[in-house]
């Protein structure tokens, strides 16, 4: 299945709605010149259906089309980074980035 992510600038997160008013979310800041990526969430009930790797591929996506260094302060998009060398350039050496 193919998820829909918006980019939720005013909430400084990606999201994917979900129906009801239920959103996934990555989750987001700004810091000293890095795209900090502090924490994905997915309700229980839609885990492992790849909503969590489509909402980190489109924010590192988003990362390099701006030119943004990734600061992977989340365990998950940490997990994701390890598994696609692709977005490994991406990476900041900034403390936190498990790098």
């Amino acid at each position: 299945m193919s998820w829909q992510v918006i980019h939720n600038e005013v909430n400084h997160r990606f999201e994917v709605q979900l129906g009801n008013g239920t959103y996934a979310q990555l989750a987001y800041m700004r810091k000293n010149g890095s795209f900090v990526l502090t924490h994905t969430e997915v309700p229980p009930p839609w885990e492992g259906r790849g909503i969590a790797a489509e909402l980190t591929r489109v924010a590192l996506e988003y990362a390099r089309q701006h030119g943004l260094s990734v600061v992977p302060s989340c365990p998950y998009v940490q997990y994701y980074l390890d598994r696609h060398a692709e977005y490994q350039s991406l990476v900041s050496g900034e403390p936190g980035g498990g790098r």
